[in-house]
């Protein structure tokens, strides 16, 4: 099977030839995998992605999937000495350390002194013309047989993305009390990434075979609220974009951090396709129990813990793990294995080439 007919194969509940892998790391796990491969530097990113993928080491490591680069190309953003960012939607980052890695947090909220629909009326909200959606044809037919994916888990993102702009506290209390500000910010980025959307599978005219789409709706205990005003806030939204992706021949997948299995039946019913991450750790979240029920209608993309597994066991107990994976879900389809997030800097490198190995997908 070629990559593509693999993945497709998976998604569609078939049997194929070795279950297909996907790959998502920090920066500092894809230094490190690229000196342990041997690979050279990477060449000095393109200016204006806003996402970007290390398609050298997808490639040693038999990884599947590709992810479509979309270049930025709108008014000039804010550039700061301090290492400070500012996307388009307005929101400036701030780099935050720890103690194994660096993570851009929110430093400015544009959205949080909001209080009326005028003030939402006024703000400068990004254009989904501004982005080179005529590059992305070259870029399908350069990555041949790989199944290929549109989006990444900011596309859409509706409770995170606000509150990066508008801060968490105010947008869970929005949510809750169904602030129609705080509603309305959700529907600017709704709306914006609805059409991003559309022009993206548009100019590629068919050969998209994954549309990724993210929004956290769990916490590790429990929903980040409750099921009856998820369906009421967002069932519709997703949807709307399961509708979309399907009339482009697309299939749908959903990043969701934390427990959700109280609306995995709404999933189903709403047209997703697969979903993403599968935190084992997560309450009612263990991947084969979900199998048992969904597998029938819906593909799990992850299921590789990065919150205990790969930090903390030996690359042997990585390798039984994704065994046991691939012989209880992924032999009959159904599974696209990856890690449960993208793999964080504490993650040992001789893990990461034993979940890969074990897959089959690398020697």
């Amino acid at each position: 099977m070629t990559p593509r007919e693999r993945v497709r194969a998976a998604v569609d509940h078939k049997a194929p030839d070795r279950v297909p892998v996907n790959y998502l790391g920090t920066p500092e796990i894809d230094q490190r995998l690229r000196r342990r491969l041997n690979l050279p530097d990477p060449p000095k990113a393109a200016p204006g992605y806003m996402v970007d993928y290390d398609w050298d080491i997808v490639s040693r490591l038999g990884v599947d999937i590709r992810t479509l680069r979309l270049r930025y190309t709108g008014p000039a953003l804010p550039v700061f000495d301090d290492g400070r960012l500012q996307n388009y939607w307005g929101v400036i980052y701030k780099p935050v350390s720890n103690q194994v890695g660096t993570y851009l947090e929110s430093y400015f909220l544009p959205y949080a002194k909001f209080e009326t629909l005028e003030d939402l009326a006024n703000y400068p909200w990004p254009d989904p013309a501004w982005f080179a959606y005529d590059e992305l044809p070259e870029q399908c037919r350069q990555l041949g047989d790989c199944a290929i994916v549109y989006g990444w888990p900011g596309n859409m993102d509706l409770i995170n993305g606000t509150a990066f702009g508008r801060g968490f506290e105010q947008t869970i209390f929005d949510l809750a009390t169904e602030n129609p500000v705080g509603l309305g910010v959700i529907e600017k980025r709704f709306e914006f990434h609805m059409e991003q959307t559309r022009r993206a599978l548009e100019a590629c005219q068919g050969r998209i075979d994954i549309v990724w789409i993210g929004d956290d709706y769990g916490t590790q205990r429990g929903m980040l609220l409750r099921p009856d005003k998820w369906r009421k806030l967002f069932k519709g939204k997703l949807r709307a974009f399961a509708d979309l992706s399907h009339k482009y021949g697309a299939k749908l997948m959903l990043h969701s951090c934390g427990s959700t299995r109280p609306v995995w039946p709404d999933f189903v019913d709403a047209g997703l396709d697969i979903y993403d991450t599968i935190q084992p750790e997560a309450a009612g979240m263990v991947p084969n129990e979900l199998a048992a029920e969904f597998g029938k209608d819906l593909c799990l993309h992850g299921t590789i813990s990065t919150q205990r597994l790969m930090p903390f066991a030996t690359p042997e107990e990585v390798a039984r793990v994704v065994r046991d994976r691939i012989e209880t879900i992924g032999a009959r389809g159904g599974l696209i294995l990856a890690p449960s997030h993208n793999f964080q800097p504490d993650t040992p490198i001789d893990n990461i080439l034993a979940m890969y190995r074990a897959a089959g997908s690398m020697e």
